[in-house]
């Protein structure tokens, strides 16, 4: 039973009010259930959440989304407790590489530069020379010197664009995004054929015949602020079905089409005001990653943060 937006108005003071007892901050990442994200204290993309937590004096950070992001919240904020509501909510992308994987790929290819997505694990991250994000993914790669090839982690498709954007020679993990991924050409060829006005945003993390037909490529929060700025008044959103909620309040008056009815990550919509409610009565499940790791992991965080 699909329950009514009155039904939640109860469940959403009660969370206000631990929230308030807690001290904490609520962070929802843009593909969270639409009723999450409005009880957020921020809604965004994954590392510039665990940013503003970062900048926050809240005690506690509620991480509204998938394990790999509250684990750079509490790489970013040590000193904070940072609780994840659903403590089963990973990313299979995360999960497709490993530190020891990677430092086995680190030997065959000893004078390569490893760039982490941030879309993995810390102990990853740990084992990387630089991080980034969708959106600076392509800044990242052109400031490793022109001489270093470059081993990118864990996503083939990301991996696939920066190379083509950079022209530099990327060696990438065959890792994916099972939603990203899902989305076909032919799919989104049918989408624009039903909507033949539309401007067509899709998310690197799709395939490279799918990111060929877009007209725009760009990080979720890039897509939300183009089509604000746009001149367009119809889209096309090659990415997970969460954004349709922010987008159309940041964007009202304007038309939004998903490229496919099946681009719906479970991960993401496994937290609900219940388990949020919950995780701030009991301070559980709380993440924690060990100093030895979260040191390594900052080093790589801020070297991504510096690259302007």
């Amino acid at each position: 039973m699909i329950k009514q937006e009155s039904e939640f108005s109860g469940l959403q003071k009660e969370i206000l009010e631990l929230k308030n007892k807690r001290n904490a901050i609520i962070l929802a990442h843009l593909y969270q259930r639409p009723e999450v994200q409005d009880i957020a204290d921020f809604t965004g993309d994954s590392l510039g959440l665990s940013e503003e937590a970062a900048k926050t004096d809240a005690d506690v950070i509620v991480f509204c989304g998938v394990h790999f992001m509250a684990e750079t919240a509490a790489i970013l904020s040590p000193e904070k407790t940072v609780l994840l509501p659903e403590v089963n909510a990973g990313c299979p992308m995360a999960d497709m590489i490993t530190a020891e994987q990677l430092r086995a790929k680190k030997k065959e290819c000893p004078d390569a530069v490893v760039i982490c997505y941030v879309n993995s694990s810390a102990e990853v991250k740990a084992e990387s020379d630089i991080c980034c994000t969708s959106a600076n993914a392509v800044k990242v790669v052109r400031s490793v010197p022109a001489d270093k090839r470059i081993l990118f982690v864990p996503d083939r498709n990301l991996g696939h664009y920066v190379g083509l954007q950079s022209g530099r020679e990327v060696i990438y993990w065959e890792g994916f995004c099972n939603t990203h991924d899902r989305l076909t050409a032919e799919q989104l060829q049918k989408a624009k054929q039903d909507h033949p006005g539309a401007l067509v945003m899709v998310h690197p993390e799709c395939r490279p015949e799918v990111v060929a037909l877009a007209d725009r490529i760009f990080s979720t929060s890039g897509m939300i602020r183009f089509a604000k700025e746009s001149d367009h008044n119809e889209f096309i959103l090659g990415t997970e079905s969460g954004i349709l909620h922010k987008i159309r309040k940041t964007a009202p008056g304007k038309k939004f089409f998903m490229a496919s009815d099946e681009l719906i990550c479970p991960n993401m919509k496994a937290t609900t005001l219940e388990k949020v409610k919950l995780s701030l009565e009991e301070m559980q499940p709380r993440i924690i990653v060990p100093d030895q790791i979260r040191d390594k992991a900052l080093g790589a965080v801020e070297r991504m943060i510096a690259v302007k």
